[in-house]
């Protein structure tokens, strides 16, 4: 990755990585927009639901990592991609590998709406975890 790929990725970097307290404990969370969160809750509330969640890890040698996440749902033909500096958020991919569970929020000022995802693969994040953290050491 050139170093205007890396600025280009780092310009796309999804803002609302964040995490979210519950029953005690720390999860991994994603902020989206209020109008995609109500839209994805129209599209899926009320009915059985899974979401295909995949990790892509892009990473340059160099310790800086991105990873694409995916997030398919079977219900609405809804699909999200939401691209996260994992070199700046280490924290909420080791949160995932922890809980394998992934919240999403919606962006609204003294309100809180959200959406718990439980990986149907709870590996993979801890696959993705070690990947990640291998790629973050600068060679």
């Amino acid at each position: 990755m050139c170093p205007d790929e890396r600025e280009r990725l780092q310009r796309m970097a999804h803002p609302g990585i964040t995490t979210f307290g519950h029953g005690g404990s720390i999860l991994p969370c994603i902020v989206l927009e209020e109008a995609r969160f109500d839209e994805i809750m129209d599209s899926v509330a009320g009915k059985p639901v899974s979401v295909e969640t995949n990790l892509n890890i892009l990473h340059d040698g160099l310790g800086h990592v991105f990873v694409e996440v995916t997030l398919a749902f079977s219900q609405g033909g809804i699909s999200e991609k939401i691209l996260v500096n994992a070199s700046e958020s280490l924290g909420f991919f080791e949160l995932l590998a922890a809980h394998a569970v992934l919240v999403l929020s919606a962006r609204a000022p003294g309100e809180s709406r959200v959406f718990m995802i439980q990986l149907p693969r709870p590996e993979k994040a801890h696959d993705a975890l070690g990947i990640i953290r291998k790629a973050l050491v600068p060679r």
